[in-house]
């Protein structure tokens, strides 16, 4: 059992919590570094996002951090949960648990992708709120915003036009998680955040050949072709969406940056302010992978949205700013995946 356990006398009853503005600047900036010796719950910390915030968050000399696996501990399952927060009492929360993947994973099984990822939402955010947490991160996506919002994307576009039709489940639950932490925030006065990352890629990927995003599914393609000497490669789609793609180790920078720099309603998008076709993503993977043969596209497959790309103009004035290029981080992925791949240790 983790060492993070407060007595019952320090919680806190969600209606005798007062707003919090102690340090509140405008536009939400505020200097409040976090207590190093806290408990901090990383909710998925197996997954891409998870895990990538629980490394950084050591590196950061967060020596007290808790993170259950799926064996350990349903999301889904409410009473479960509960009965964790009862026991653990982290002092704060940063929710990266989901049900994810691809366009067709998506497309296929929307009522799976609504349903676990409300319930796992609903069920963190109201134990945190009811064991007394007062600094959370809620973790969305970019496939919020509406399929032809006007480019690139600020966060005020929420709400204001149809979705992707292939990912509108996940983005509906998503957007039902952003609208709790704004309601826990009216309601408590807890100084809880989003934050809507762009497409994610890095170390802990799902390389799997039909439930991935398409930048490992990309990677995984292009090797094998390489590996059986396969003379060309076809990809789903025309290639001419427009996609921005942020290295999970810059997503675990802003989110520890948030943490300590920004406390308001609005969710803050996360990524490069920078984008590139699936055609020419596809041309650069094959050149990091090595693999030589033609590179073709299948126009019958869905494209998803025509182009994706966020304005970040809230997130940089925070003084944040990405580290990583898409060709290193290219590299070092697939670097990760040749690694691992004959260790048991890819989610495929």
């Amino acid at each position: 059992m983790s060492t993070c356990t407060k007595a019952d006398s320090e919680v806190t009853h969600p209606a005798a919590s007062a707003p919090s503005t102690c340090g509140v600047a405008a536009y939400g900036n505020v200097d409040r570094p976090l207590d190093r010796s806290a408990c901090v719950f990383v909710a998925g910390r197996r997954g891409l996002v998870g895990s990538a915030v629980w490394r950084h968050l050591a590196r950061e000399g967060f020596t007290d951090l808790v993170g259950p696996g799926s064996e350990d501990l349903d999301l889904r399952e409410r009473r479960d949960v509960f009965r964790w927060f009862a026991a653990e009492r982290p002092d704060i929360v940063v929710l990266a648990a989901a049900r994810v993947g691809g366009i067709k994973a998506n497309a296929t099984r929307p009522a799976e992708f609504l349903s676990d990822n409300l319930r796992i939402q609903a069920n963190v955010l109201d134990a945190a709120l009811e064991y007394g947490v007062e600094r959370l991160l809620f973790l969305g996506s970019s496939c919020i915003y509406p399929k032809f919002a006007e480019q690139p994307i600020r966060e005020e576009a929420l709400l204001t036009g149809p979705l992707e039709a292939t990912n509108d489940a996940y983005a509906i639950a998503k957007i039902a998680g952003i609208v709790q932490v704004q309601a826990v925030r009216r309601q408590y006065g807890r100084s809880w955040i989003s934050a809507m990352p762009t497409n994610l890629y890095g170390p802990g990927d799902n390389f799997h050949p039909e439930h991935s995003h398409v930048l490992p599914s990309l990677i995984r393609r292009f090797h094998e072709a390489k590996e059986s000497g396969a003379p060309r490669v076809v990809n789903w789609g025309s290639g001419t969406p427009r996609r921005e793609f942020l290295h999970v180790d810059d997503l675990a920078r802003a989110c520890l940056h948030l943490l300590e720099h920004y406390d308001a309603d609005a969710p803050v998008n996360v990524g490069t302010g920078t984008d590139l076709t699936i055609r020419e993503l596809a041309e650069l993977v094959a050149e990091v992978v090595g693999y030589r043969g033609s590179i073709e596209w299948d126009p019958g497959q869905p494209d998803g949205t025509p182009r994706k790309l966020l304005d970040v103009s809230r997130l940089t004035a925070l003084g944040w700013s990405p580290h990583i290029d898409l060709r290193e981080g290219l590299a070092r992925t697939y670097a990760w995946y040749v690694e691992n791949l004959g260790s048991g240790g890819l989610r495929h």
